[in-house]
């Protein structure tokens, strides 16, 4: 029996909706991103002008910009090592338009300060790396170690008379030589903090702490124009931040520490949006003018997808984690 002509319709009526409902699942769950960005995207740097975070979120942020045809804005909230700024990310709406630009010092912060005013895993959706890059072992111009073997060699043969600078408790200046005093036993050398990154510097350049291990864009300036002297630096291999300096692990094997800089959103910012920043910024991360730039300042492009980074961000704050309580790296 063949059916009739109003069954047939009806048939085929309820097909083409099945498939039209089947066809618009996709659309659906792609339209928190179908039309971002509407409006400008605000990108906090928790840190005053001027320092790393400051310059790379700069340049990401005026190329961002072109690729998504839409203005960026950086905006500056410094406070509290960066914690200010940061918190109030994780509080903003989590829609896109608010980004902040944080490097490695947000896991050591997280590692000795219980009560920061957001989680660094829970609180925030990893976006985009921008760069990593190590760090490099600076003395003063008078003090006679040059090579990282002697560095170890000088402080091992005068324990507790030597001073290390860092820009602060817990800072990852701190951490990267904590680090490295935990690896090398009988690295006897005392802690100087300052409070912040010039004084630091200023004192290592008079002489009146003798060593610093710090970030490649704020030390090789000092470095190069003679007014400290680099004797090392904190990857496994030479690197092509500096690559005439000696890994520090040809006299601490295995001794490694790296920073990184990175663009996070507050939680629940939706997973297109997301993809969609991660890949304009790796675009953007790809162009030789970026990398010159990047490698220039002391620091290489890295692109990582969302979850790539999360899984560095975890790791960095459940390591630091350990290392705070054996070298026992208390906040002030």
């Amino acid at each position: 029996m063949q059916p009739s002509s109003h069954t047939l319709r009806r048939s085929i009526l309820t097909t083409a909706l099945a498939l039209g409902t089947a066809s618009l699942a996709p659309l659906a769950q792609a339209q928190p991103g179908a039309s971002y960005p509407s409006k400008p995207i605000t990108m906090v740097v928790p840190y005053p002008p001027g320092g790393s975070n400051d310059s790379f979120a700069r340049q990401i942020a005026k190329e961002l910009g072109e690729v998504l045809k839409q203005t960026v804005i950086v905006d500056n909230r410094p406070g509290a090592s960066g914690n200010t700024g940061t918190g109030q990310v994780a509080k903003a709406p989590a829609d896109g338009y608010t980004l902040v630009a944080v490097s490695s010092s947000m896991t050591t912060n997280a590692a000795i300060q219980p009560r920061l005013p957001f989680d660094a895993v829970k609180s925030l959706a990893p976006v985009a790396m921008l760069a990593r890059g190590p760090m490099v072992i600076a003395v003063n111009n008078e003090f006679a170690a040059r090579t990282p073997a002697e560095l170890v060699q000088a402080v091992k043969a005068n324990p507790g008379k030597f001073n290390y600078a860092t820009s602060g408790t817990g800072s990852v200046n701190h951490f990267a030589t904590e680090m490295l005093r935990s690896m090398a036993p009988g690295f006897d050398i005392t802690h100087v903090p300052y409070k912040g990154q010039g004084p630091a510097v200023t004192d290592v350049i008079g002489n009146q702490v003798q060593m610093m291990i710090s970030s490649g864009p704020s030390i090789l300036p000092m470095v190069r124009n003679g007014k400290l002297r680099a004797i090392g630096i904190t990857s496994l291999e030479p690197s092509p931040i500096a690559p005439e300096l000696t890994p520090m692990a040809s006299a601490v094997p295995g001794y490694a520490f790296d920073l990184w800089w990175g663009l996070l959103a507050p939680a629940g910012t939706p997973a297109p949006i997301v993809n969609q920043l991660n890949q304009a910024v790796n675009q953007i991360l790809a162009t030789p003018q970026i990398k010159a730039s990047f490698l220039r300042e002391g620091a290489l492009a890295a692109s990582l997808t969302p979850q790539q980074f999360g899984d560095v961000i975890r790791g960095d704050v459940e390591r630091w984690k350990k290392l705070a309580k054996e070298r026992q790296i208390v906040a002030d």
